[in-house]
């Protein structure tokens, strides 16, 4: 068995991000990460191995002081790909498309 010093001092920030950043835009502001080591922790972090169970919007990383909301974790990245504005609203009626010849057999006689 190895002896592995945990010391937050000694941990790399890509391997044990927790270790260093406290939330989604603790590691956006890290100007020493670049935007591909950024999105790494941030998509990790919003992995379904860190769902809560009994709330899946919520994502326990390990050594971490509380959890993480997704939907924060989501946002994050929608910044680090310059798009900040808000997801679309789920629901509703999807659009289909029309098609020409789909009116000609409603008129058929039947």
């Amino acid at each position: 068995m190895t002896n592995a010093n945990t010391n937050a001092g000694n941990l790399h920030h890509l391997f044990h991000p927790a270790a260093h950043y406290a939330s989604p835009d603790d590691v956006l502001s890290d100007a020493a990460l670049s935007a591909s080591e950024k999105r790494i922790i941030l998509s990790s972090w919003a992995s379904d191995m860190f769902a809560v169970e009994s709330c899946p919007a919520l994502r326990e990383i390990p050594g971490m002081e509380r959890p993480i909301r997704l939907a924060d974790i989501l946002a994050a990245l929608r910044k680090l790909d310059g798009n900040d504005d808000d997801p679309p609203r789920g629901g509703g009626v999807p659009m289909r498309l029309r098609r020409p010849w789909a009116a000609a057999f409603r008129r058929l006689p039947g």
